[in-house]
């Protein structure tokens, strides 16, 4: 959503867009951007849903559901998480939640965000 809404988070979200422009997220975030933007919306008209589509097209899409289980399976036995890439190093791991970020950094992602 800092790329979409302007707020404390933006700057540093476009610095790692025009850092890394390869972009990988999960299958359902793009759901979960239009439900936090049609909210938005309804409380602020006027918010960013074209500009969100826009971007989608530059971005990968994680849809390995069996790998992504088979790692989140293991990984909610040490974090209240669920899941990471197959091969965290030299992946950047970009996060604004706290939790999420001590339990990236503890599988070997570099984080940037929190």
């Amino acid at each position: 959503m800092p790329l979409l809404v302007a707020g404390r988070e933006t700057a540093p979200a476009e610095r790692w867009l025009r850092e890394d422009a390869g972009a990988v997220v999960w299958t359902l975030t793009r759901v979960e951007l239009l439900s936090a933007s049609a909210r938005r919306r309804r409380q602020e008209p006027g918010a960013a849903r074209r500009e969100l589509l826009a971007a989608w097209e530059r971005w990968w899409e994680v849809t390995a559901v069996d790998l992504v289980r088979r790692h989140a399976e293991r990984f909610v036995e040490s974090h209240p998480l669920r899941a990471a890439e197959d091969d965290p190093a030299g992946l950047d791991f970009v996060t604004l939640d706290r939790q999420q970020a001590l339990a990236a950094e503890r599988e070997g992602f570099r984080v940037l965000g929190s």
